[in-house]
């Protein structure tokens, strides 16, 4: 009996001691991690070149992974010279992250209270006043920003067409080569996309700089200052 019950109890401690070890070799992800690996591509509308994600997707995604997540709607600010800005924050686990907005037109230029002209090579262009249906759009707009700081839709800043996630590791043999170098455009401190990727930089810093060349690498042939300038902004 004192044989069985020694079986026993050692195999009770084997199995606990296999369970420890499970439980604490997985990986709690981050509210950003999580968040920022969603693809959300089918809630996107195109508007005149600019990609838009619905607010109410945004938040019902943000809910679904993040069930504690509140919003809280700041005083819409105005200044006669910029006029409309609006404020919104988040809060997911305890974190609270702020977001801004200027309320704009159709062709992305301020509104006011009132009327207001500006030139152009074609002539006078007209900016209409901004009426509450204007500020209201543009809170909303505001709160998918800043659900984009937690990781929500974050690579549709940055210019990208999907998601970063964490890839499968690639064995040598079946690894398709990379697309040549000479067929990509250079990205450079200077390249109209820089302003973007160093958004999705500072996104993803968490990453680490390999990870980070790697990817952009799949797109662009990247100049050794933006190489410089990337690991500046990962430290």
């Amino acid at each position: 009996m004192e044989a069985t019950a020694t079986k026993t109890e050692s195999k009770s401690k084997s199995t606990s001691r296999k369970t420890t070890t499970a439980k604490t070799t997985t990986k709690k992800l981050s509210t950003f991690e999580k968040l920022s690996a969603i693809n959300v591509n089918k809630y996107v509308e195109d508007k005149q070149g600019l990609k838009y994600l619905s607010w109410a997707f945004a938040w019902s995604e943000t809910k679904k992974h993040c069930p504690d997540a509140t919003y809280t709607i700041g005083e819409t600010e105005y200044d006669e010279a910029t006029g409309f800005m609006c404020h919104t924050s988040v809060t997911i686990e305890g974190e609270t992250l702020e977001m801004w907005l200027p309320v704009m037109d159709g062709k992305n230029k301020s509104m006011k209270k009132h009327k207001y002209t500006y030139p152009t090579r074609y002539g006078e262009k007209e900016v209409e006043p901004a009426t509450t249906f204007d500020i209201n759009k543009t809170i909303m707009r505001c709160l998918v920003k800043n659900l984009a700081m937690f990781g929500l839709g974050i690579y549709i800043y940055a210019g990208e067409d999907l998601p970063v996630v964490e890839e499968p590791v690639v064995s040598s043999k079946t690894q398709t080569k990379p697309q040549q170098s000479a067929d990509k455009p250079e990205l450079d401190i200077n390249s109209d996309k820089w302003e973007a990727m160093k958004k999705f930089v500072e996104a993803n810093k968490t990453l680490g700089y390999k990870k980070i060349v790697d990817k952009i690498s799949m797109k662009y042939k990247i100049s050794a200052s933006a190489q410089n300038e990337i690991k500046n902004l990962v430290k």
